[in-house]
């Protein structure tokens, strides 16, 4: 499996910041490959996305969700992937988001692609993306608060 790691500091509260995350139905509005995200249930989401020229699908479990603090998941089905996102107050207004990613590249295309980087690109350029989606919205769509252990 390769693994990611990125971090972003946002102008934005904990709260909010946190709030907008959990909306991942809005996900493709800042995340470049991202078709579409539907969630099942509170604990399910069903992702399509366009990796390398070839449409991908795949089924999520949130593991944890912990509001203002964490999310973290693992495929169930489809494209193998499993991550963290942390969310840290660094003031009233400041929010330092790190996600941490593992996945398993499968075609001879997203092997090279890793290998060039382009993966941690595209996460580093929907985390940008995500900054200023809610940067310029100063709040946030929509908010799930559960707590899932």
């Amino acid at each position: 499996m390769a693994s990611l790691h990125k971090t972003i500091d946002i102008n934005v509260p904990v709260n909010v910041v946190y709030n907008q995350w959990t909306q991942f139905e809005e996900f493709p509005n800042f995340m470049e490959n991202i078709e579409e995200v539907r969630q099942l249930d509170d604990k399910h989401l069903h992702w399509r996305a366009e990796l390398g020229g070839k449409e991908k699908e795949w089924d999520t479990e949130i593991t944890e969700q912990i509001p203002d603090r964490r999310i973290a998941w693992r495929t169930i089905s489809g494209a193998q992937n499993q991550g963290v996102v942390n969310f840290e107050p660094l003031g009233l207004d400041q929010t330092r988001v790190t996600v941490d990613v593992e996945y398993q590249p499968e075609t001879v295309v997203e092997k090279v692609g890793d290998m060039l980087g382009m993966v941690s690109s595209n996460l580093e350029e929907d985390l940008e993306n995500f900054k200023e989606f809610i940067e310029s919205r100063g709040r946030e769509t929509g908010a799930w608060r559960g707590e899932i252990h």
